[in-house]
């Protein structure tokens, strides 16, 4: 497909797609039936036996989680097993539980967000839109940060604090950023450890941490560094193996200072007896050591990388000068990026032909992508066939926007 066919022969090739009312969904990152298959072995794991770190599993009690379970989220979020806290299946969960429990309750050395006229947190877009519709729905104000390919843009933070009081945080997915695949530099999280600002928060979702498909960039040891300059009880750290194990029904951990940790289930403790353990003894069972995780993300990486391969081969039968992508080196997906003001065509033309994507301007706060150019793919779930297809049909959707806007 070239920019120079003749748009009619675009226009009959996009057609074709629309006959054949071929369905494609690539709006979500999920994992895939195969990558699930690995770890089917967790209904086994048991056989019986409840006993795990000399704790009955079936019991209450053990709210932070099973030392053996905080030592396996100690290996993916790089943190203390005692600064861990593992309980549910979602971080997302455990993030606005968090959340709320600063809104109702504070930190322990600081008032209530509820008791402050208004709480802002910066966001970096493109970024991960559940976070700001989570924040939306806390009555939280967004205030966008564009990413710079290391990180987030630090002297435009830096004015922001300077000029906004109502700042309380920021949130942020450290490795392969969701979209964009961003690896942040040890400047940029010394930078953020370096905030000094009562009440502050630096929030990272670490939810790729070890999902690495090609060599990748080391992340810097964020827990340390906080405590080196003096910040540990801003920072907070999730993740959870939704990704690794089941994403139905994995673990679900957070990393907080031990100031942070005493307040944190100071508040929990009201709206839960205890853990689920028995998950937790299933996980620790099959990732007993450093080495099963890392063979186990080798394993998924063997499923994952041919299909971001993929991708970037379609992408790359695009002529020149009409759109740029992200080559991500691990995660769920690639950020494109249109010309300006061609996303919504391209959109919409993907969505008529069969192809659903996430919602545009999803990846910026409140779904306002003021530069109309930001699309979002997640190729993970998709079998590799049925995504060639998809991307074929993507790319042509491209041309066609591009086409169209010069007729």
């Amino acid at each position: 497909m070239k920019l120079d066919d003749d748009i009619s022969i675009l226009k009959e090739k996009y057609q074709t797609f629309k006959n054949s009312k071929k369905q494609f969904d690539l709006t979500r990152g999920r994992p895939s039936s195969e990558q699930l298959d690995l770890s089917n072995n967790l209904e086994t794991i048991m056989k019986g036996d409840f006993f795990q770190d000399k704790i009955d599993t079936r019991n209450y009690g053990l709210l932070e989680g099973l030392p053996s379970a905080r030592k396996l989220a100690s290996w993916v979020l790089n943190s203390d097993p005692a600064n861990i806290f593992v309980n549910g299946t979602s971080s997302l969960t455990l993030l606005g539980h968090y959340l709320q429990s600063l809104i109702f309750h504070g930190d322990g050395n600081n008032v209530p967000w509820k008791d402050i006229r208004k709480v802002s947190f910066l966001c970096l877009v493109p970024g991960y839109d559940r976070h700001f519709s989570m924040l939306e729905k806390l009555d939280i104000k967004m205030i966008p940060v564009p990413l710079m390919g290391d990180g987030p843009d630090l002297d435009l933070i830096e004015n922001l604090l300077e000029t906004d009081e109502t700042i309380r945080g920021i949130i942020c997915v450290p490795k392969h950023s969701n979209p964009t695949g961003d690896i942040f530099s040890v400047e940029k999280i010394k930078a953020l450890a370096n905030i000094k600002k009562d009440n502050f928060k630096v929030i990272f979702d670490n939810a790729y941490a070890v999902h690495d498909f090609d060599k990748s960039k080391k992340l810097p040891d964020i827990e340390k560094i906080f405590i080196e300059h003096d910040s540990h009880d801003s920072l907070v750290m999730l993740g959870s193996t939704s990704k690794i194990s089941l994403a139905g029904s994995g673990l679900a951990f957070m990393s907080l200072s031990p100031n942070g940790m005493k307040n944190f289930i100071d508040y929990f403790s009201k709206f839960s007896l205890g853990s689920d353990k028995v998950n937790q003894a299933r996980h620790a069972r099959i990732f007993n050591s450093k080495k099963a995780l890392t063979e186990h993300m080798s394993n998924l990486a063997k499923i994952i990388k041919p299909k971001f391969d993929l991708v970037q081969e379609k992408l790359n039968t695009l002529p020149k000068g009409i759109a740029n992508w992200t080559k991500p080196t691990g995660g769920y997906f690639v950020s494109f990026d249109s010309l300006t003001g061609r996303a919504s065509k391209i959109h919409s033309l993907c969505q008529d032909a069969g192809l659903k994507l996430t919602p545009l301007g999803a990846t910026f706060p409140y779904g306002k992508d003021l530069e109309n150019k930001n699309i979002r793919i997640a190729p993970t779930q998709v079998e590799l066939g049925e995504l060639s297809k998809a991307m074929d049909l993507f790319c042509l959707c491209v041309l066609l926007a591009e086409g169209l806007n010069r007729e």
